[in-house]
C-alpha cells in the first residue's frame, strides 16, 4: 500500500524514536515503548503521499510535520487508554498498565509537546500550527461528546457522525491538507485532498466500530464489544435498537454502567442478528467511493494509486 513511500516511512521511524528521546531515561523508555508497539502509520503516510503530489516536495521539510502528526495521534491514544482503563493496545501493554495513570497522562503531555516543538522548529507558517491546534481541540471535543453520551440510549445518527468526524475524520483531513500545503499544491487541489481525507476518516471510524462488533481480541488487540462495555453506541448498535425484536433488552444492557461480561456478549449477539453491520459497511463504502472521486487530477499516477489502495485497505481491513 505504501511502497511508493517506503523509504520515507523508514526514515520516519528513526525520526520518531529520536523525537521521544529525553535526558530522562524513564521518559525515553516509555517513548520507545509507544513507538515500537506498532501502528499502521496511516496519518503520517497520508501526509507524505500528499506532499509527493506537490510541485515543491522536499522530504526534509515534510518529515517533521509527518512525525508531529503521528506523535499527536500517539499522545491522544495514551490519554484515551487512561480514560478507558485499557490494559492493551495493538496487543501490547498500555502505558497506564505498565507505569500507572499519572505517568501515562504526563507521558501523553510530553509527546504532545514534542509534536508541537517539531513544527515550531520549521518555517511552515502559522497556518500549520493553527491547523494542529484546531485538530487537538477537535479530538478533545469529540471525546467530551462521547463521554457525555455514554450509557445513553441515543438513536441520533447525526450525533454519531458528528462525533466520529471530530475523533477521526478531521485528523485524516488535516494530514492530507497539510501535506499538500507544505509542498506547494494549489488551493483547489488541497481542498480535494482534504475532502478525500475527510471521507476516508469517516469510513475508517465506521469500519473500526464494525471490527469491535465482529472480530476477536487476537485480531484487533482488544476484546470484541469493547465499545458496548464502555456504553459507547456505534452505528450497528443504533440500527439494532431500531429494528431488533430484542431492542428493549439491548437498550437495557447498553444503558447499564454495571454491565457484566455475559450482558455484553448478549448485546453482541443481538446486534449481529440484525442488518446493522451490513448497513454500516454500506455507509463506509459510500464514503470510500466519495474519497476516490475526490482525488485531484494533478496527482502522479503512482501517488494516486497509493491513495486508492489506502481507501481499499480501509474497506477491507480486519484489524
Amino acid at each position: 500500500m505504501f511502497d511508493v513511500i517506503k523509504g520515507d516511512l523508514e526514515q520516519l521511524e528513526e525520526h520518531l524514536l529520536q523525537d521521544v528521546a529525553s535526558p530522562e531515561a524513564d521518559i525515553t523508555e516509555i517513548g520507545s515503548h509507544l513507538i515500537t508497539s506498532g501502528g499502521k502509520r496511516i496519518r503520517p503516510a497520508l501526509c507524505l503521499l500528499a506532499a509527493h503530489g506537490g510541485p515543491a516536495f522536499d522530504l526534509a521539510r515534510v518529515l517533521p510535520l509527518a512525525a508531529a502528526l503521528e506523535l499527536i495521534h500517539t499522545a491522544s491514544l495514551v490519554h484515551d487508554d487512561v480514560i478507558d482503563a485499557a490494559d492493551t493496545r495493538r496487543g501490547a501493554a498500555t502505558v497506564n498498565a505498565k507505569w500507572g495513570n499519572q505517568i501515562a497522562i504526563l507521558s501523553g503531555d510530553f509527546v504532545f509537546a514534542r509534536a508541537f516543538a517539531l513544527v515550531a522548529e520549521q518555517n511552515y507558517g502559522g497556518f500549520v500550527l493553527k491547523a494542529l491546534a484546531d485538530l487537538v481541540g477537535n479530538l478533545s471535543v469529540g471525546e467530551i461528546i462521547q463521554d457525555r453520551n455514554v450509557y445513553q440510549a441515543s438513536r441520533d445518527v447525526a450525533d454519531y457522525y458528528a462525533r466520529i468526524q471530530k475523533k477521526t475524520a478531521d485528523f485524516l483531513e488535516t494530514c492530507c491538507a497539510l501535506g499538500g500545503e507544505v509542498s506547494g499544491m494549489t488551493r483547489a487541489d488541497v481542498e480535494q485532498l482534504a475532502a478525500y481525507g475527510h471521507a476516508i476518516g469517516m469510513a475508517f471510524q465506521i469500519t473500526d466500530d464494525l471490527l469491535d462488533i465482529l472480530e476477536t481480541e487476537a485480531q484487533t488487540g482488544k476484546p470484541a464489544g469493547n465499545d458496548i462495555r464502555q456504553g459507547i453506541l456505534t452505528l450497528p448498535v443504533i440500527r439494532a435498537m431500531e429494528v431488533s425484536p430484542d431492542a428493549a433488552e439491548l437498550e437495557r444492557i447498553v444503558t447499564d454502567p454495571e454491565m457484566t461480561e455475559e450482558m455484553a456478549q448478549r448485546a453482541l449477539t443481538i446486534v449481529r442478528a440484525t442488518d446493522g453491520v451490513e448497513r454500516a459497511r454500506a455507509k463506509a463504502d459510500e464514503y470510500l467511493a466519495t474519497a476516490k472521486a475526490s482525488l485531484p487530477a494533478s496527482l502522479p499516477a503512482d501517488i494516486r494509486e497509493a491513495f486508492v489502495m489506502v481507501a481499499d485497505f480501509i474497506g477491507d481491513r480486519e484489524f
